[in-house]
């Protein structure tokens, strides 16, 4: 043999070894996930062509809208744009006569009488010297009457502030607002 056919039996004898030699490393080594081979492995699930589809119509139901619930708890939803406007209808356009027409803003308290039908509060209107008299649950231009005691009366207004954390506000209003 010559001597460069050696040294090319040497080196492959050399890759040989050093190549089993690997080998037998590696089967000694845990993998990526901890195991060793030959330890036993947990099976994988396979997918099925249903389950794929299943996923893929959640998928599309998501990227429709569909999909996607927020519960914002007592703070603004900041999914829902500042910009959009709100269902409910603007308060805008000529108000009605009488107690719907009125806003909560706009009127005093004068009176509460306390009935066998249960409470009933005098207001009166700023701008008008005509006075009305109110029940729970009755409705106004911006809100409602929530609930009428012995001294105040308590009224639920709209707010129409998209930054605002509920789309209303209680308001108030005090017979005798000294005490």
């Amino acid at each position: 043999m010559t001597r460069s056919r050696h040294w090319i039996v040497f080196v492959a004898l050399i890759g040989l070894v050093v190549g089993l030699q690997g080998v037998s490393l590696q089967a000694q080594e845990p993998d990526d996930f901890g195991t060793e081979e030959g330890a036993e492995e947990t099976p994988v699930p396979s997918l099925e062509p249903e389950d794929i589809d299943e996923i893929l119509r959640g998928e599309d139901a998501i990227f429709a809208g569909g999909g996607y619930s927020y519960d914002p708890g007592n703070r603004r939803d900041p999914f829902k744009s500042l910009l959009a406007t709100r269902d409910r209808p603007l308060l805008r356009g000529p108000r009605p006569e009488g107690i719907p027409g009125l806003l909560i803003d706009e009127i005093d308290l004068t009176g509460i009488f306390l009935t066998g039908d249960g409470p009933v509060a005098q207001i009166q209107s700023t701008d008008s010297s005509k006075s009305y008299l109110l029940r729970p649950g009755d409705q106004l231009y911006d809100g409602d009457v929530v609930n009428i005691s012995a001294n105040e009366v308590v009224f639920k207004q709209i707010v129409d502030d998209p930054t605002a954390l509920k789309p209303f506000r209680e308001v108030a209003k005090k017979l005798n607002p000294e005490q």
